[in-house]
């Protein structure tokens, strides 16, 4: 199964609650949540109060990626907030293990966040608390930029110790990729091992003239399916 998950952080914020709206009726399977604090990344966007005001607008999961440091400090407030699940960096946690703890013991699904020079090796230990990893295909921080290409051996890599861990525990990771990822390239994706796609500018860029979000949903699901 893929999923698609919209990342809110290029969507108009003036119109949030009508954007994740619309992004559940053409079909996402997520929201994506992008939290940066000017600290860990050199950009600052939205907090535990915008996750709360969005939740009742739509039934679909939020997604919430936390590129903050600290980090557990914060994870109470968002999944008090409403969200499902909540990935972090593990360069901004002093004890990873703990923090993916903390994570489910309130209640949400756990991840971590591979930047693109953060080795895969950081998931080895982890793996019994781990139910999402997320690599990032550009360095975080802004939105619109262009994938980078040394991603796609890390993601078959990731993607053959997801597979091993779930031959030996039965248990599935989802891996999801997050960053330059549009139409021409979700084929080649999702091919090297992606489940789970983050799409921001891809999805919120597109023209209302063409069918809007609900075309561009499509287009990136036939995409996605030609690597099958």
């Amino acid at each position: 199964m893929i999923r698609i998950a919209p990342s809110i952080l290029s969507a108009d914020f003036a119109r949030l609650g009508e954007e994740v709206r619309a992004i559940e009726a053409a079909g996402a399977d997520l929201v994506h949540f992008d939290v940066m604090d000017n600290h860990y990344v050199p950009n600052l966007t939205i907090g535990p109060l915008v996750c709360e005001a969005i939740r009742p607008h739509v039934s679909i999961p939020i997604d919430v990626h936390l590129m903050v440091e600290p980090v557990d400090d914060l994870i109470p407030m968002f999944a008090k907030a409403g969200a499902n699940m909540i990935t972090f960096h593990p360069e901004a946690s002093r004890h990873v293990d703990r923090t993916l703890q903390l994570i489910r013991d309130h209640g949400c699904k756990a991840g971590l966040v591979l930047n693109p020079a953060t080795p895969a090796h950081w998931i080895d230990h982890v793996m019994d608390r781990l139910d999402m990893v997320l690599l990032m295909s550009v360095n975080p921080g802004f939105g619109g930029q262009r994938f980078i290409d040394a991603t796609l051996p890390k993601l078959r890599e990731v993607r053959q110790r997801l597979d091993q861990y779930k031959t030996i525990s039965g248990r599935e990771i989802w891996l999801e990729v997050d960053g330059g990822v549009k139409v021409d390239n979700i084929g080649e994706v999702v091919a090297a091992g992606a489940d789970t796609l983050v799409a921001g500018s891809a999805v919120f860029g597109a023209p209302d003239s063409d069918g809007g979000y609900r075309t561009v949903m499509q287009a990136l699901r036939a995409g996605a399916a030609k690597a099958g």
